[in-house]
């Protein structure tokens, strides 16, 4: 065996360096560093490469694995530094979260103690690069992903070694764990193109890169020293190189994992292979200067404060109101002696602890299960705790009269309806009983509500079709329509291009279609027409209204029967319901002038297009918005269930507005 396996390695140690500095300048904002998530790919195959490198050492000295031993070891390099800022991050929460927010980071934390957050945020449909509020635990993916690699790892090493140690052992084990890694990799691979979120954050898809490690480990172990002198030094270099590539040039419109994860992996594993040799000339001189093992030594504490470092000042100022720059930055650079601190009180001495060290390996099983236990007791206190709270003030407001312009409420009213926590659950009927179809679904539903036998009005569109549901049903039932709704998540009536998860959405495009040549048909007596206008990207210019413009025209001259289009609504930009849970007293902060509320493009777009083709065009904003604002709370009704879908008490007093002008449309259409 290689004797490299057994001392100090120093360019691993910069390794660590430049993975938790990647990620640490990236979540701070430096705007160079837009690939600095790549950080988490140094730390797997730096991972995969040391525990790999321990057990084959064991396996090669006693023949076996010592289970408890190994699991004993990594409860006490892993979890007291976890569980420790997991605990104060909770308490951080209790003090400056929105009480609104509360239950997400419960359930957020109670999976972190669990260590499965990582199959959370994929079950949610995390975008890790472009979610807009995250978890405070979202950090905690990798080491979920890490925990669970640990727990398959060591048990297909010791069955690979016992199957294959009489038969050329090694190179059958290498052979079978790099199957198990292609394996990995190509799962990654489809996983990327059919669901980015599950492709980022569960173990089949990211083992590979654990395992790459291990491949590492392999070589230094079986074949010493398998590249000196200036192939060494080239090849490190190489692998530096690859590695500021991944960080300094990808970013948020990168596919990712897919095939780019490939540059920081195998140029990590580069310059792991390479810095065995320690040659003249490599890079494992800069990488072993004394900032860099600094850094790498207490690297593990970074990556673990930094972020509730970053994220609870933010939540504290509020979502609509983002740090600048220099206080992220201040904050990044606040998070290096924070780290330290961990590192010297929790992390090193618990590592170490003798109370620990010198009994059997279930002492520090124990003590991680009881720290398990406790994170989740206090996740559910800090909950209990929050649910107490009153969230509205001790007034209360008329009932709401809908006029132009709106009069609006400026607090939080006692008598409001919805009331802030229920307000997320007040959605239209069409999102309780399965008629607004999932992102998967490419068949029309067969959803009518009213007598089938009627005339039909078809409401047609995306989610923002969906929350008129309640208005447009009401004028149904009262004029004697049956109403039929064919509206899919974030898929427009439009003929738009529409990209979920960065890649084409090719079932909006099936689905619209099938939805189109049904209508035609069924002949009903008019399609009704409402989308959220910022579906695509390059939301705002006139490039996009344009698009949105000729989108929107060739799906009304495709349908062969009367058209009528429903203005958007307005877009608060975040949820109102947080912003409001913390000024119940003064809703004008959660509020925003027409000119950010509205897209005027896109409305001139439509008004366009409604002259040209003589379609009617009904836009109820006069309802919402006065000249200089447009709010939350209209009398005792809160319009919105997030930033921009009406709650369905909200769409249901639009009714008799909403009646007067399909009356006239369909008079005119009928004409």
């Amino acid at each position: 065996m290689a004797n490299s396996e057994s001392r100090f390695r120093g360019d691993i140690q910069g390794l660590r360096a430049i993975a938790a500095g990647a990620v640490l300048i990236y979540h701070a904002g430096v705007p160079f560093a837009t690939g600095g998530y790549v950080g988490v790919d140094i730390f797997f195959v730096i991972s995969g490469f040391l525990i790999t490198s321990l057990l084959l050492r064991e396996l090669d000295g006693t023949g076996k694995v010592s289970f408890g031993q190994f699991y004993a070891r990594r409860v006490r390099r892993i979890l007291p530094a976890s569980l420790v800022v997991l605990v104060l991050s909770v308490v951080a929460a209790m003090i400056w979260y929105p009480p609104l927010l509360i239950p997400g980071m419960r359930r957020d934390a109670v999976a972190t103690a669990l260590y499965v957050p990582n199959y959370l945020f994929a079950n949610d449909g995390t975008l890790y690069l472009a979610d807009k509020t995250p978890s405070l635990f979202q950090h905690y993916w990798s080491l979920g992903v890490e925990e669970q690699f640990y727990l398959a790892w060591p048990l297909l090493l010791f069955l690979g070694y016992k199957l294959f140690r009489h038969v050329r052992g090694t190179r059958l084990l290498a052979g079978a764990l790099a199957v198990i890694v292609a394996a990995s990799f190509v799962s990654s691979l489809w996983y990327t193109q059919a669901s980015q979120p599950w492709a980022f954050f569960s173990l089949p898809t990211r083992a590979w890169e654990l395992g790459i490690g291990g491949l590492s480990a392999f070589w230094l172990t079986y074949r010493p020293k398998p590249l000196t002198g200036t192939r060494a030094a080239v090849v490190g270099w190489i692998g530096v190189a690859g590695l500021a590539v991944s960080i300094f040039l990808f970013g948020a419109e990168t596919t990712f994992p897919g095939f780019a994860a490939t540059v920081p992996v195998v140029s990590t594993a580069l310059v792991i292979i390479a810095g065995d040799a320690a040659a003249p000339r490599s890079p494992t001189a800069m990488l072993s200067t004394r900032p860099m093992l600094w850094l790498g030594l207490i690297s593990y504490s970074l990556y673990l404060v930094h972020w509730p470092i970053l994220r609870i000042p933010q939540m504290a100022a509020g979502l609509d109101n983002p740090l600048p720059t220099w206080g992220t930055l201040l904050l990044g650079a606040t998070s290096v002696p924070a780290a330290y601190l961990m590192y010297r009180f929790v992390e090193n001495p618990m590592r170490h602890a003798s109370f620990l060290t010198r009994a059997k390996a279930r002492r520090s099983l124990l003590c991680a299960l009881a720290g398990s236990l406790a994170a989740c007791l206090l996740a559910n206190a800090a909950f209990t705790y929050s649910a107490g709270k009153s969230l509205y003030s001790n007034r209360e407001a008329p009932l709401t009269v809908l006029q132009s312009p709106p009069q609006f409420t400026d607090y939080v009213p006692r008598n409001l309806q919805p009331d802030l926590r229920e307000a997320q659950d007040d959605t239209a009927l069409p999102f309780q009983d399965g008629c607004h179809l999932d992102f998967t679904t490419t068949e029309p539903a067969d959803c009518v509500y009213g007598d089938a036998a009627a005339p039909r009005l078809v409401l047609f569109g995306d989610s923002h079709a969906a929350h008129w549901f309640p208005a447009v049903l009401n004028y149904a039932q009262t004029h004697g329509y049956a109403l039929e709704l064919h509206t899919k998540s974030s898929c427009p009536s439009a003929e738009v291009e529409v990209l979920r998860d960065g890649l084409p959405y090719d079932e909006c495009d099936q689905w619209r279609d099938a939805v189109v040549e049904q209508v035609n048909a069924e002949h009903p007596a008019a399609v009704i027409l409402s989308n959220y206008d910022s579906t695509a990207v390059d939301v705002g210019n006139d490039g996009y209204a344009s698009t949105w413009e000729d989108a929107l025209r060739t799906t009304v001259e495709n349908l062969d029967v009367p058209s009528i289009l429903i203005a958007d609504t307005p877009d608060l930009g975040t949820g109102p319901s947080i912003c409001l849970s913390v000024h119940l007293e003064d809703v004008t902060t959660c509020s925003l002038p027409p000119e950010q509320a509205l897209r005027a493009s896109t409305r001139r777009a439509e008004q366009q297009l409604s002259t040209d083709l003589g379609v009617p065009y009904i836009d109820l904003t006069d309802l919402m918005c006065s000249d200089d604002l447009c709010a939350p709370i209209i009398g005792n009704t809160l319009l919105y269930l997030d930033s921009d879908h009406m709650t369905a008490t909200f769409s249901a007093q639009l009714s008799a507005p909403l009646a007067k002008e399909l009356d006239a449309a369909l008079g005119t259409v009928e004409q």
